[in-house]
């Protein structure tokens, strides 16, 4: 099949997504919605595939024998048969509770052209003919469902097709006598063209579209650290007048992959229809992603005098903090020091009404390089700061972008004695602000991709933030190839 003939499974199948069944009870991490409009559209442009397709019809040829009287007996051929032209101008894809889909066509016709020849005695005459099948039907019900390994499935549980009319024009010498049976004519036409138009989409289905599924990843790589799993937690759901389908959504660690301690929340979609498709993203998935790039020391971070701007008063030396910790200088003259820092625990993304937010909270240890290249700790530090969130989403992937307020310094230990950490904080606010919330920021630009199959684009993209997700709305394209 050609790729225009895939345009329904590419859409339809790109719409639901891909790939491994969660545990019995667990929530998705994603729900993909399409909407009545969205299947519309995958519709209108499986009508244009299924035009093309059916312009690739190879008809039989049929015979047969007749006897008139007056005339005798005779045999008759109908060969060469091709399709001249077909127009389907109507479709509909609609969900079917606890099934999948129901595809409907309706007003199609075909013109049907082809030869004829007659042989009686010794007599052989031919001509040619044309046939306009007007008023054809077609209903195809797909069944959707998810394998072990966390695949979508698709088969055709029925389908059928209904010819209304059938009307035969012949041209040659005996044309007027071949229409003396045009009904025979017209019964077996239709015979065959009702046939073949269920085969070739039943066809299709088996020989292509549920292939093409099994293609599909369960899993998409996000950078060399991490990947997402898209798995169908269940067979999609099809309800009035939309499909859900439940996907598992999780954010792993491509190199060891471990059990998440905690679930998905159970996500209350709101009622919207403006956009074809809509993608409910629960904290679940970022909060996947936090604790991967947590326990991979993503955000920990190394400060030494070295990387402070030389313009800045404040040195990473003993001497340097010899006016507010004089112990220290005492102590440790004339040496650097170190900085080391690290979040306590995977920040957790909080999600309320039209506000993103999270709060990370890092310890510090400052460290002594002493002259044989050992440390030796001398103070530890607690930081905390708020940071606020904003998602946003392109024709393939999310993106975000995170803004930081001030980090906030507090002496947690200290071999030194008490001092003021003014100093320590105007440093960790210029690295932490400048360098650290900009790595973490050119990492979230590059996003994660959205669950989407080749060829597929979003656009007029609409976000919203509820209660424990991120709904996120857009109309589909199909970019033909």
């Amino acid at each position: 099949m050609g790729a225009p003939a895939r345009v329904l499974p590419s859409l339809l199948l790109g719409l639901l997504l891909a790939s491994s069944p969660g545990a019995p009870g667990a929530n998705p991490g994603l729900v993909a919605r399409i909407t009545d409009q969205g299947l519309q559209y995958v519709a209108k442009e499986g009508l244009v595939a299924l035009q093309r397709e059916l312009h690739r019809i190879t008809l039989p040829d049929f015979t047969g024998d007749f006897k008139i009287k007056h005339v005798g007996r005779g045999h008759y051929e109908f060969h060469s048969l091709h399709i001249h032209s077909c127009e389907l101008l109507s479709s509909a894809l609609t969900p079917l509770p606890g099934q999948g889909l129901s595809l409907s066509i309706s007003d199609a016709s075909i013109r049907v052209q082809g030869d004829w020849k007659v042989r009686k005695s010794f007599l052989r005459l031919h001509g040619s003919f044309d046939v306009h099948i007007k008023g054809m039907t077609i209903s195809v019900n797909l069944v959707l469902g998810s394998e072990s390994s966390g695949r979508p499935t698709v088969t055709t549980s029925s389908c059928s097709t209904h010819i209304r009319d059938v009307e035969v024009d012949m041209s040659g010498n005996l044309g007027w006598l071949l229409s003396l049976f045009h009904n025979q004519i017209e019964s077996r036409l239709r015979e065959i063209l009702e046939s073949k138009v269920c085969e070739i989409i039943q066809k299709s289905v088996t020989s292509d579209l549920q292939p093409y599924l099994q293609t599909l990843p369960v899993t998409t790589e996000i950078d060399r650290l991490a990947g997402i799993d898209y798995s169908l937690m269940e067979a999609p759901r099809a309800a009035a007048q939309m499909l859900d389908v439940m996907l598992k959504a999780e954010i792993f660690n491509r190199e060891h992959r471990t059990p998440v301690a905690f679930l998905a929340p159970v996500m209350s979609l709101p009622e919207e229809h403006t956009r074809m498709v809509y993608f409910a993203i629960s904290d679940y998935v970022f909060n996947t992603a936090s604790l991967v790039y947590h326990e991979a020391g993503y955000l920990n971070f190394s400060i030494t005098d070295d990387v402070v701007p030389p313009t800045s008063n404040i040195r990473l030396t003993t001497k340097s903090f010899r006016a507010f910790v004089p112990r220290l200088a005492k102590r440790y003259p004339n040496m650097n020091l170190e900085l080391q820092g690290r979040v306590v625990s995977a920040p957790v993304l909080n999600f309320s009404p039209g506000n993103l937010s999270l709060s990370p909270q890092m310890e510090v240890e400052g460290f002594v390089l002493l002259p044989n290249s050992a440390r030796e700790l001398i103070f530890q530090l607690g930081v905390t700061t708020n940071l606020s969130a904003t998602l946003t989403f392109n024709a393939s992937k999310i993106t975000g972008f995170l803004k930081p307020e001030k980090v906030q310094v507090e002496l947690k230990e200290s071999k030194v004695g008490l001092f003021n950490v003014e100093l320590l904080e105007a440093l960790l606010n210029y690295y932490i602000l400048n360098t650290l919330y900009s790595e973490v920021n050119a990492k979230l630009a590059s996003g994660f991709p959205l669950p989407l199959l080749k060829h597929i684009q979003l656009y007029d993209p609409v976000v919203q933030i509820h209660k424990d997700f991120l709904f996120l709305g857009a109309n589909v394209q199909y970019l033909r190839v």
